[in-house]
């Protein structure tokens, strides 16, 4: 009988025949011009013919003996032979041993199992250590198999440029920990010291400052303006109310964007890694100069606790550098007949020297800043780092104890509820945001209500069930009313706003508490503002 062409090459063995449908596929065999069909059918020895889908039951049956028996097959894992089946599949829709539900289940799973692998998970840059990692791996793992290897020299190249991009940015990190001439910044917050950037709109008035004093205070107390700063906390950053005019900018550097319970801890923290000076002119003062030369890396440590930590030890170290660059240079000037450093003129020979021998300790001071005017020293603070107008306005009232109308988020809300800044601006006037709200009332808020309308208004948008900004008409305690709800236009659908006749109403209601106190009626209590024999 003549025997059928055979679409494969010769088979010699049926040894042979087991290693050509072995799992490892690597060497194919077929001609290029064969057919899905011829490939789908193989003869055998004994003249039979044997199906790709059939590969795993024929060689688990038991062979035919041979002349010279084959040797001794590995045995196939369940696992390779469902690979085989899968492949054999791929290749025909029809498939006999097989049912076409179960073969379309297996190749889902199949797909699946190959998208979790890590390999797949995109082509993200690799993160720093990845390539001694990498390296590690490399030899506890066995060589791959030439397939494994095959990778063009445009992948390379590629993989080689992006390792090169993130030891670059390593570099740069490392290079950051160390302290550095830092350039001033060059952000421009559009303010204009002296001027308001609304001119024709009229409010606040005099009397609507003092009038939101007064009701303000009848409920959070009265506001009195220290006369002496006093000595600084170890415990709490605060928010400038401290004799140094450096660690004031550093702890309000701390606060910024956070509850003062969490910048606390982050100063707490600095001065339980770093120290406090325990002798010479500046005991008791954080070793600001070890923090100054310390890494990056310690000092976000440090402050970790406080929120914003990587951005904040940044500006802290770069303030620290500018001020130490500045004190050298004042010290030169001032040792320096023929030079007179910016303030000199008004410092007192006691001061200079004490400023000299600071310098030559390395203790670093921007105490210097009280020689210069107001709109001066703030300037000069808006140039360090991470300062903006805010902290720059609260270190010139609290630490150098100058009129200054600080304004926060609080402070900014309550200017809009109050109508202190026009809600849209005019064509060429700049936007009402923080910074034009805090230039605009700053000139219209007379000098000696700056400090209390400051700390009235944080302590109301605190605590006013009405004006703190989560609360809304359906909050519990919105029936608690707030002292100035006549005075307050509230925005956002939450508030609700005030009616015309809740307006009237609250006025009214005013206007009897005034009387009632007038009378006598709440004598001696700390929220009358009549005036006691001790204030004259």
């Amino acid at each position: 009988m003549k025997q059928r062409a055979s679409p494969i090459k010769v088979i010699q063995s049926a040894a042979f025949v087991e290693n050509f449908h072995s799992p490892d596929l690597s060497l194919d065999v077929r001609p290029k011009n064969y057919s899905l069909h011829q490939a789908f059918f193989y003869p055998s020895l004994d003249g039979t013919r044997h199906s790709f889908a059939n590969i795993g039951i024929a060689r688990a049956k038991p062979e035919q003996q041979l002349s010279s028996p084959p040797a001794t097959p590995a045995p196939a894992s369940k696992k390779k032979s469902t690979k085989v089946k899968k492949e054999a599949a791929t290749a025909s829709p029809a498939t006999p041993a097989l049912s076409r539900k179960r073969t379309r289940t297996n190749v889902k799973q199949e797909e699946s199992d190959v998208n979790e692998l890590p390999h797949n998970l995109g082509t993200a840059l690799p993160t720093p250590g990845a390539d001694a990692d990498a390296e590690d791996h490399a030899a506890a793992t066995p060589p791959a198999k030439k397939r494994a290897k095959r990778a063009s020299k445009k992948e390379d190249v590629a993989v080689d440029t992006k390792v090169a991009k993130v030891e670059g940015e390593i570099d740069d990190v490392v290079e950051d920990a160390t302290p550095k001439k830092t350039p001033k910044k060059k952000e421009n917050y559009g303010l204009t010291p002296g001027m308001t950037p609304y001119p024709d709109y009229p409010r606040p008035t005099h009397e609507e400052c003092r009038e939101v004093v007064r009701l303000l205070e009848k409920v959070h107390g009265q506001v009195i303006v220290p006369k002496e700063i006093a000595p600084p906390s170890l415990d709490v950053a605060g928010c400038g109310e401290v004799p140094s005019v450096l660690d004031a900018l550093v702890r309000t550097r701390l606060s910024a964007n956070t509850t003062n319970k969490n910048s606390s801890t982050a100063f707490q923290g600095l001065v339980a890694r770093f120290g406090t000076l325990k002798e010479g002119i500046g005991k008791g003062s954080v070793d600001w100069d070890a923090v100054r030369r310390a890494p990056q890396k310690e000092v976000f440590k440090a402050i970790e606790r406080g929120g914003l930590a990587d951005r904040k030890s940044k500006d802290i170290q770069a303030i620290l550098q500018i001020a130490y660059d500045e004190n050298q240079a004042r010290k030169d000037a001032l040792t320096n007949p023929d030079d007179n450093p910016t303030g000199a003129e008004q410092e007192p020979d006691s001061e200079k020297d004490q400023e000299i021998t600071k310098a030559t300790q390395n203790v670093i001071s921007l105490d210097h800043l009280h020689l210069l005017s107001t709109d001066d020293a703030i300037n000069k603070m808006l140039t360090f780092p991470g300062i903006g107008p805010k902290t720059a306005s609260c270190v010139a009232l609290f630490c150098l104890q100058r009129p200054s109308f600080a304004v926060d988020t609080h402070v900014f809300r309550l200017c809009q509820y109050l109508g202190w800044v026009p809600k849209t601006a005019k064509k060429r006037q700049p936007k009402v945001d923080r910074n034009t709200t805090y230039s605009h009332c700053d000139v219209r808020i007379p000098d000696e209500l700056k400090y209390p309308l400051h700390q009235l208004l944080i302590k109301h948008g605190k605590s006013c069930p009405r004006c703190r900004a989560i609360t809304g008409q359906s909050s519990a305690s919105w029936e608690e009313g707030c002292p100035i709800e006549h005075l307050v236009k509230r925005h956002g659908a939450k508030k609700g706003g005030v009616s015309q006749p809740a307006r009237k109403k609250a006025a009214k209601a005013a206007a009897s508490a005034d009387a009632e106190l007038d009378d006598g009626a709440e004598e001696d209590s700390e929220l009358s503002d009549a005036p006691t024999n001790e204030e004259g």
